[in-house]
């Protein structure tokens, strides 16, 4: 197997008749990372993994193993030589072989010596944790097992780019926490470089070492989970990553104290306060100096988890409680300020249906999102 440094997107395009289902995509994968696309369905994500696997011709734009160009949208490498390996959402397991037969098929195919397709087939089965399954069929099997069959055939082929489109949204809750493991495990083992597709968030943040977040076509953010999930990009993003309390507003002041930026906020007579720390670059801090003004329609973004009960501490307000959700350690409330407009929080503390609380909001929990997102 020929390995590679970086795997290159760049500019690439795809439309179907009038719909542009890709748009600009532009994308470079290191040696051994693991990279989700993530996104609502429609937007792109399962196009851009098969027109990587060469299974749909591109527009424009080009793809490259390292200096290579594999697909220019004239001259393509056809996918069986491109050697990447790709896990299917519905498995795509031969009924009528047994797992030993699923798995070993492509080896067959490169007319390997037996004694070697042994030693590799039964090598992945203890990987994906099914030694003794060689004689069964997949109707004879669980969902997240046929699963780990499908990963097993596909990495015992040893590509040099493992591809998954939303492998796990067959599988109950449970089955999909114990598989997302499996996946991470194996992946650790076997430093293989993946592209993995879902429009789960969790899974997305437990797996990745980068996500990249996309709508109708359109890349809106490539960072780390953690700059995914605490710094969204624009509002799409923020919302998408379970920003839940967005409120349009109005700012009233900007002032920049030091090293810290505040921006003073107005949700229909609710007044707010956001703040920039002195973590955040300084570049941008001025780009945001640049981008509001007094008196402008913006959006505010908060995460339910980041507003706490209690008398002391900043933006405090007044709400009464008007649904309350357990889900165990905590609760999902759904309250109003005195104004009418809904805020969604998870105290830790039990509250009741009715009951009037004060919360307080740190201010560098608060994003705030122009007009546009």
């Amino acid at each position: 197997m020929r390995d590679f440094k970086t795997f290159t997107i760049k500019n690439v395009c795809k439309s179907f008749g009038p719909k542009q289902a890709l748009n600009n995509f532009n994308l470079t994968l290191e040696k051994g990372q693991f990279i989700t696309f993530l996104g609502p369905s429609g937007c792109g994500k399962s196009t851009a993994l098969n027109c990587i696997a060469g299974l749909i011709p591109i527009t424009s734009g080009a793809m490259f193993i390292d200096d290579e160009c594999i697909d220019d949208g004239v001259h393509s490498v056809p996918p069986e030589k491109r050697e990447f390996g790709m896990v299917f959402q519905n498995y795509a397991l031969f009924p009528h072989l047994t797992v030993f037969n699923n798995i070993a098929f492509g080896l067959e195919l490169k007319k390997l010596d037996k004694q070697v397709i042994r030693e590799r087939v039964k090598s992945v089965l203890k990987m994906v944790h099914l030694e003794g399954y060689e004689e069964k069929f997949p109707n004879q099997m669980s969902g997240g097992e046929q699963q780990r069959v499908a990963i097993a055939r596909c990495i015992v082929m040893e590509p040099r780019l493992l591809m998954l489109d939303e492998p796990l949204s067959n599988l109950d809750a449970k089955l999909r926490i114990d598989m997302r493991y499996e996946i991470k495990s194996i992946h650790n083992r076997l430093q293989i470089s993946s592209i993995y597709v879902t429009h789960d968030q969790q899974e997305a943040l437990a797996l990745s070492d980068r996500i990249v977040v996309m709508k109708s076509g359109h890349i809106q953010q490539v960072g780390t989970p953690e700059e995914v999930y605490s710094q969204p990009a624009n509002l799409f993003v923020a919302d998408f990553m379970g920003f839940r309390n967005i409120w349009p507003a109005e700012i009233e002041t900007i002032t920049e104290g030091g090293a810290e930026l505040e921006v003073r906020l107005n949700v229909q007579g609710v007044k707010l306060a956001s703040r920039l720390g002195p973590e955040a670059a300084q570049a941008k801090r001025a780009g945001l100096m640049a981008a509001f003004q007094k008196r402008q329609p913006v959006y505010t973004a908060i995460r339910p988890e980041d507003i706490a009960l209690g008398e002391n501490g900043p933006n405090q307000q007044e709400c009464q409680v008007d649904v309350v959700e357990y889900l165990g350690q905590t609760s999902q409330v759904a309250a109003s300020f005195t104004n009418g407009v809904r805020i969604d929080l998870r105290p830790e503390a039990r509250v009741d249906q009715g009951e009037t609380i004060r919360l307080t909001i740190a201010p560098e929990k608060i994003q705030v999102f122009t007009k546009e997102g």
